[in-house]
């Protein structure tokens, strides 16, 4: 189950210090970038609740984290529905919307 709270949503609190806010569609190049970058996405977890991501996994990630993948042109697809409002104060909603995952 994704979310800092780990109740399938993207929301935030004062305990939530990564600001688990932008729901992303995660790709190879994402989980990579952020293994690279000091934040392994990929190895399973169980004491966290943590299952490890595989592309294409759907979770709630740090807004920061997603904003420095885009600077380096590794941001994951974000879904918008399920991104907190709040991810706004870090990037633009041009920034979200153009990295909008497609719905078929």
């Amino acid at each position: 189950m994704t979310g800092f709270y780990r109740d399938g949503y993207c929301r935030t609190g004062p305990e939530d210090v990564g600001q688990h806010t932008v729901c992303v569609q995660v790709t190879e190049e994402f989980l990579d970038f952020s293994v690279l970058d000091g934040n392994d996405l990929v190895t399973p977890r169980p004491e966290w609740g943590f299952p490890g991501l595989k592309p294409g996994d759907r979770w709630c990630v740090c807004v920061t984290r997603w904003k420095s993948a885009l600077d380096h042109n590794r941001a994951a697809p974000v879904d918008l529905e399920a991104t907190h409002a709040s991810a706004l104060e870090f990037v633009t909603l041009q920034e979200l919307k153009a990295h909008a995952v497609t719905k078929a």
